[in-house]
């Protein structure tokens, strides 16, 4: 029998006796595959050590076919930004585009909506790994800055200022109020991904974190405080 010939159509990925070839069985499926892979390698190896041929082997392909979806590690780690966050920042988007009447319960989705992820999803370990990182990979810290940081803060502010000029909000200097709105959460992140269960701590509950800060943020924000408070 002639041997199997390699060429532009062939699979580039090995075939298991016994299994369907994978090209038939998921060859739309393969970039997601690939970046849920590399989110575990990256989660666990931080991006500096992280390899692809590990990468490659988690997702079940050959690294010429990894190369084929992303050319660099670099471009593997921002698909995985893209992947992980940027589908819930959209839909934070359009909440608040969409939202009418009072801010603060908006506002109050919004943090909720983050604390969940951060208590259940791997989202979370992206925050951290990029700080990790950012003095030595300075382009992924700007891609995170521009795709991420620069959006997120863009939609509170757009909050806050609509709040202050309805008369909900008290008029407070946006810019840096944005910042400690997320300070809380940002700690969670890295705090979870660092810190549960190392010297018997207990897992953080961002649940509860998280409400402490609405109630905070409802005496500071809302003009009139005593009635938000009750």
């Amino acid at each position: 029998m002639p041997s199997r010939q390699s060429g532009p159509n062939s699979d580039p990925d090995p075939v298991p006796p016994g299994d369907p070839p994978r090209w038939r069985r998921r060859k739309e499926a393969r970039p997601q595959e690939i970046v849920a892979a590399a989110m575990d390698v990256f989660a666990e190896r931080g991006f500096a050590a992280a390899r692809l041929e590990e990468v490659a082997a988690r997702a079940g392909v050959s690294k010429g076919t990894l190369y084929l979806y992303f050319p660099s590690k670099d471009d593997l780690f921002k698909a995985v930004i893209r992947a992980a966050i940027l589908p819930n920042l959209q839909q934070a988007e359009a909440l608040v585009a969409a939202a009418g009447g009072p801010c603060f319960p908006v506002l109050e989705r919004l943090l909720r909506m983050v604390a969940r992820l951060i208590a259940t999803t791997r989202m979370a370990v992206i925050p951290r790994l990029v700080i990790a990182e950012a003095g030595n990979f300075p382009e992924l810290a700007a891609f995170y800055h521009r795709e991420v940081i620069r959006r997120g803060f863009g939609v509170l502010a757009a909050l806050l200022r609509r709040g202050i000029d309805s008369g909900e909000f008290r008029p407070v200097a946006v810019d840096p109020t944005v910042r400690l709105i997320v300070a809380p959460l940002l700690m969670s992140a890295v705090w979870r991904t660092s810190f549960d269960g190392v010297d018997g701590e207990p897992p953080l509950d961002v649940t509860a974190l998280v409400e402490v800060h609405i109630g905070n943020l409802r005496r500071v924000l809302l003009q009139d405080s005593g009635e938000g408070a009750a």
